[in-house]
């Protein structure tokens, strides 16, 4: 059944305005939503952010955490030959902080864990190459590889002079991986909370820590780092609020993405990192990881 509707025309009048004005509202959210969105994406700087761990010459047994010398340079000279630029995490915090510029095409190379063979093969090819790395080390392992003198690249790690030694040269910078968390025990799963732990006793147990290894670093390398480098990547909401509250300004994931970065500081908690897989050539892996 149909039921026509009489409207004096006052007030067909106001409702066409109404309409008309709404319809104009909608349309200017929509251009302000729209603008805001492309204006992010033009002032956004693409950064990838490569994560390695181990460099070894033979990969036996195989794991997806080791890439051989060769591998390694063969990846420096296809950054430097295609115009990228590597930067370390001061370069950035400069960038969103104090406004500094970055190269058109920056991109980060992290190491971590601080295993002795970085010091042993890729050190020497980033002097080569004239670029620069990030170095996670774990803190008690650079104790006991500090008074045991073993050198086996298959399993050392950095000494403190080690790591004093590539830090002055001014091509590694030294980062917080945390002390003694870099662990998966029943209890804890690296600087992870755990789901029965009380947050007073968490919150003692990882600041005690992350404090114990920025204290080192100073101390022995005079060197307070900026970035806190999650072990495994096992990560809390109360861990970045503990961090933020102990000056910390950067923390490194380990979730695959290209970073888009903007003058925004939250935008540098989280920050993505794509796992360096063995077995891939230079360009197979930049083309299909990073450049894609």
């Amino acid at each position: 059944m149909y039921v026509n509707l009489r409207i004096k025309k006052p007030l067909f009048i106001c409702l066409a305005i109404s309409v008309i004005a709404v319809g104009f509202l909608f349309l200017n959210i929509s251009k302000d939503i729209l603008l805001s969105a492309v204006s992010e994406s033009e002032d956004s700087i693409r950064l990838p952010i490569i994560m390695y761990h181990a460099i070894l010459k033979t990969n036996k047994p195989k794991s997806k955490f080791i890439v051989s010398p060769n591998t390694f340079e063969n990846d420096l000279k296809y950054i430097k030959e295609n115009g990228y630029t590597t930067i370390v995490m001061k370069d950035l915090i400069d960038f969103v902080y104090e406004n500094k510029e970055l190269p058109e095409k920056p991109i980060m190379l992290t190491f971590d864990d601080g295993y002795y063979n970085n010091y042993l093969y890729a050190f020497p090819l980033l002097k080569e190459y004239g670029c620069k790395m990030i170095l996670s080390p774990i803190g008690k392992q650079c104790d006991i590889y500090s008074e045991n003198k073993n050198k086996n690249p298959n399993y050392a790690h950095c000494s403190w002079d080690e790591l004093k030694e590539m830090k002055d040269s001014g091509l590694v910078e030294i980062q917080n991986h945390s002390y003694n968390m870099h662990t998966i025990t029943k209890s804890r799963c690296g600087t992870k909370k755990n789901k029965n732990e009380t947050l007073e006793n968490y919150q003692r147990t990882f600041s005690n820590d992350v404090n114990l290894m920025q204290s080192k670093v100073e101390d022995y390398l005079d060197f307070t780092p900026s970035t806190f480098v999650f072990p495994f990547g096992a990560i809390s909401n109360c861990s970045l609020d503990i961090l933020r509250q102990m000056g910390f300004k950067a923390t490194l994931s380990c979730e695959g993405k290209i970073n888009k970065i903007t003058k925004n500081p939250e935008k540098l908690y989280g920050l993505y990192r794509i796992l360096r897989s063995p077995n891939t050539s230079s360009e197979k892996f930049f083309k299909k990881k990073i450049e894609k």
